[in-house]
């Protein structure tokens, strides 16, 4: 099961250090404080919220590792989907069609080398890949429901403290919603420069429309070639090891 079904502060507590910090803040601290009061009366209320583990994401990714951030806007609401990795899901779950339309594109940018993907996208995160939502819960059946209660500001001081780490990093920017975080993209130095790539969203609802379709984006080995110049590794975005 997917279901959340505990405590914000005890997934919290259960971080990474290097995470640790960006939760220190007093403006994050009083945004989780109304999110646990929130999730606890939701809860109480009966309600089914999605994905189980909010933090996932980071704690299988340490901060000095992310080469690439994908921003997604909030968690599939569907029994069996999120899982606290934005656009992915497990591999017993079909693809939802924003994920088809991402590996349409990866077909696209690597057509002699594409085969079919898993939709666990575990794999990209290992390489340094934070897929990230705005917004780390959902309830069952009901897209945005918990926007604006205060996951904002947690994933605002996320998105912040990548940007600020030190390393080159890709944003990646699709659709509206991911766009207006590009205010929060100021680099530590001239050392640490950031790429920010923009596109629609993959949904099948802006995919392939004006003015920016993100089918034939080019993204992904936009990406690559820029890091390995910056010196970082880059992403094997086609890897197809089983996911964890």
């Amino acid at each position: 099961m997917n279901q959340f079904t505990g405590s914000l502060y005890t997934a919290l507590e259960a971080l990474p250090s290097c995470w640790q910090g960006v939760f220190a803040q007093a403006p994050v601290q009083q945004a989780l404080r109304q999110l646990e009061a929130f999730l606890s009366a939701r809860l109480a209320a009966q309600a089914v919220i999605y994905p189980s583990q909010p933090f996932k994401v980071l704690h299988q990714l340490p901060l000095e590792h992310v080469q690439v951030v994908v921003l997604g806007q909030d968690p599939y609401h569907g029994p069996g989907q999120a899982q606290g990795l934005a656009f992915s899901v497990p591999n017993t779950v079909p693809a939802p069609p924003s994920l088809r339309n991402i590996f349409t594109e990866l077909a696209q940018e690597y057509p002699d080398d594409y085969r079919a993907q898993q939709a666990d996208l575990t794999r990209w995160v290992k390489q340094g890949v934070l897929l990230l939502n705005t917004t780390l819960t959902v309830e069952q059946g009901k897209a945005g429901s918990h926007a604006g209660k205060g996951w904002e500001l947690v994933s605002d001081a996320i998105i912040e403290a990548v940007a600020k780490q030190g390393k080159p990093t890709v944003f990646m920017l699709w659709g509206r919603h991911a766009q207006a975080k590009k205010r929060l993209l100021q680099p530590a130095t001239d050392s640490s420069p950031l790429l920010i790539l923009e596109a629609n969203h993959p949904s099948p609802l802006s995919a392939r429309r004006a003015p920016m379709p993100f089918i034939g984006c080019g993204h992904f080995k936009k990406a690559n070639q820029w890091l390995r110049q910056q010196g970082r590794p880059g992403v094997n975005w086609l890897a197809h090891e089983a996911s964890n």
